[in-house]
């Protein structure tokens, strides 16, 4: 069974507080723990010595034993140099602006809009060309069917 030494909430609404716990790796993070090893509270400052309690002789036993801390707690550990301290994650790179597509846009913008632009003209004209034809076909066709439905209707009377 694979044990991890982890935070467990137990504050109520917008006053956070967790207990410090060891657990199966498989439950969920509120449920089955296995030992309480702790607490924090994230309410008080940074300064306070009351914000992260916790056993360092059961954390150092669960360690030996082959506990292994979440990020969280790895930094608290840190702390009291009982783990070492944890790498700082790379950031993604979402935040950076897309140089791949900008180097694209300038080369398209360069080249093809100079060939598009007078694509795009004529096939402008020739669509207003069209218009007026199809439309005078259907005007062509409304005046030949309105007699037809009026002789019918004078048919049924």
């Amino acid at each position: 069974m694979s044990t991890r030494i982890r935070l467990a909430r137990a504050g109520s609404k917008n006053r956070p507080f967790f207990r410090i716990v060891v657990s199966d790796k498989r439950s969920p993070r509120d449920g089955k723990f296995i030992e309480k090893l702790g607490t924090y509270n994230p309410l008080l400052p940074k300064e306070d010595e009351n914000r992260v309690l916790f056993d360092e002789e059961r954390v150092k036993y669960w360690l030996s034993k082959g506990a292994t801390p979440s990020y969280k707690m790895a930094i608290f550990l840190s702390k009291s140099n009982l783990v070492e301290k944890p790498p700082i994650p790379e950031q993604t790179k979402k935040h950076l602006p897309k140089v791949k597509k900008k180097e694209g846009e300038d080369k398209k913008d360069t080249a093809p809009k100079a060939e598009a632009k007078p694509e795009e003209k004529p096939q402008e004209q020739a669509k207003p060309e069209e218009k007026p034809k199809e439309e005078a076909i259907k005007d062509e066709a409304k005046p030949q069917e309105e007699p037809k439905s009026e002789n019918n209707s004078d048919k049924k009377d």
